[in-house]
């Protein structure tokens, strides 16, 4: 298992937590900062996964590998310039 996806759930958690918390006391900016852990979190995870899957066919197919990274870096950098 890759570490993203272990520290991205726990990232995901705490944001829970954290907005949970904000909403019952009433505190807007803790709510906001446990939705942004969350976002977080779960996009490690999904970096994490993407990982594991490139990982799994350099192994068998690495041309495969290598088009799938490519993909993956224009993807990040696309979601990366829009922020």
């Amino acid at each position: 298992m890759d570490s993203n996806k272990v520290e991205g759930a726990a990232k995901e958690f705490v944001g829970r937590l954290q907005d949970g918390a904000g909403g019952l006391l009433g505190d807007t900016a803790t709510q906001v900062k446990g939705k942004a852990n969350q976002a977080a979190g779960q996009a490690q995870q999904a970096y994490g996964d993407a990982l594991e899957q490139v990982r799994d066919l350099t192994a068998d197919q690495p041309l495969v590998a290598l088009a799938a990274a490519a993909g993956l870096g224009f993807v990040l950098g696309a979601i990366f310039a829009r922020l």
